[in-house]
């Protein structure tokens, strides 16, 4: 029998829960204030836990914080009384599934411990489970081999999603495009779900509103077709910064309602808690999508990995000439590549490397067979002088119009005389 332990100050809160929550099929304990609670989870632990947000000495969001610090499965509904939802949003930020707002009624309360209990197995029980049998996370085994790199910033993102592939909470990947955003949200499907789940793939920048209405939110909310498609698999949202704000709101009811019977995972080109702060993103979808997020460095931020991801992209070429896996690049041809700023990321560097692996007729690839914005990097003039040029050439233009008059030329630009020159 799954167990609640119901937290609140007020016995006669005890008493009215305990009576709805019983007959459903759930056992209940009581404590009366934050501390009792988490004495008592220590010792006891249990599937849910409903705590009010306004209590003495340690309130509902402490309680929620120590809670998911001490055992970050911990599955939280929090109770508020508040008419806004700046406590309930607050709550999400700090891992609560879900909360509800006093005066709630009986059928909304359970059927949010019921998704809640749902999300525990689904999300909890069952993948640890599977893990403990297999002795490792299917699928993530090989992550090495499906994301080469040396460096301290890979090595950290391996160890990353390794975790993230043994639960299945929502997860927000965020980066640059051509970071392989794509290609790590198929990992951890792989990593955390039956081999034949499904894995549901929606752009939200190249979907319409009307498709992704009818698609994801479906009638009044109840969720569409493509959440059924999903359930027990992944439901993957990319771009999701690019949601109309409309939709968002949308989409956290729907999420509410469903999040349970799939793993969520969210991309973003952009920083969503940026966005979330200036007022563009919905601040109770962005809790929801990003209780765990990761962010993806640019390649140019982690040049001392393109050697290893040369050499995997070589081996998945196939040249007429060579066994591609003989195929290497010389040291200039490799320091050129790692010198040039790759504004395509990895998938840009992808590429290059297959089509120079796939048509060289020499086993080692030289400097002169690289495409020439890469070998030639070095002759773009930096910035500020460019820039200085630009100035230059401006102040010329304003000069010549004002027939050579100096003084006149300062006053429209705004400058010292002296720099007209």
């Amino acid at each position: 029998m799954p167990s609640v332990l119901i937290v609140d100050d007020l016995l006669s809160i005890h008493e009215m829960l305990e009576a709805v929550i019983q007959p459903t099929g759930y056992s209940t304990a009581f404590a009366t204030d934050g501390e009792k609670a988490l004495a008592r989870y220590k010792t006891e632990k249990y599937d849910l836990v409903l705590a009010d947000i306004d209590m003495k000495p340690m309130d509902g969001i402490t309680l929620l914080r120590q809670l998911k610090a001490y055992d970050p499965t911990a599955v939280v509904i929090i109770m508020t009384a508040y008419a806004s939802t700046e406590s309930a949003v607050q709550a999400l930020k700090f891992g609560a599934f879900d909360y509800l707002q006093k005066p709630f009624r009986v059928d909304d309360l359970i059927a949010t411990l019921k998704r809640a209990l749902e999300y525990r197995r689904f999300s909890v029980e069952r993948p640890a489970e599977a893990a403990a049998a297999a002795g490792a996370v299917a699928g993530v085994r090989d992550i090495e081999s499906a994301l080469a790199g040396t460096g301290a910033a890979h090595k950290k993102l391996i160890q990353q999603i390794k975790k993230l592939a043994a639960v299945r909470t929502p997860v927000l990947l965020q980066g640059e495009s051509g970071t392989g955003k794509s290609t790590i949200a198929e990992i951890l499907h792989a990593g955390s779900a039956p081999a034949d789940a499904p894995f549901v793939r929606i752009d939200c920048g190249q979907s319409s509103e009307a498709n992704f209405r009818n698609g994801l939110l479906g009638e009044n909310g109840s969720g569409g077709e493509w959440l059924s498609q999903a359930r027990g698999g992944t439901l993957l949202l990319l771009n999701i910064e690019k949601l109309a704000q409309p939709l968002q709101r949308e989409l956290v009811g729907v999420l509410r309602t469903h999040a349970q019977s799939f793993r969520l995972i969210c991309t973003s080109g952009e920083d969503l808690e940026r966005l979330t702060e200036e007022g563009k993103f919905d601040d109770e979808l962005f809790y929801r999508v990003a209780s765990l997020p990761v962010v993806l460095p640019a390649l140019r931020e982690r040049p001392e990995d393109i050697p290893a991801l040369v050499k995997h992209f070589i081996a998945r070429a196939s040249n007429p000439n060579f066994d591609s896996k003989l195929i290497e690049f010389s040291p200039d041809a490799l320091s050129a590549l790692k010198s040039y700023p790759w504004p395509g990321n990895i998938t840009d560097l992808a590429q290059v490397i297959g089509k120079i692996a796939a048509s060289t007729e020499t086993r080692v690839v030289g400097v002169d067979q690289l495409p020439l914005r890469i070998k030639d990097l070095g002759g773009w003039p930096k910035l500020a002088d460019y820039l200085a040029l630009q100035e230059k050439h401006y102040i010329e233009q304003v000069l010549h119009a004002c027939r050579g008059n100096k003084e006149q030329a300062a006053r429209v630009l705004g400058i010292e005389v002296a720099r007209v020159g």
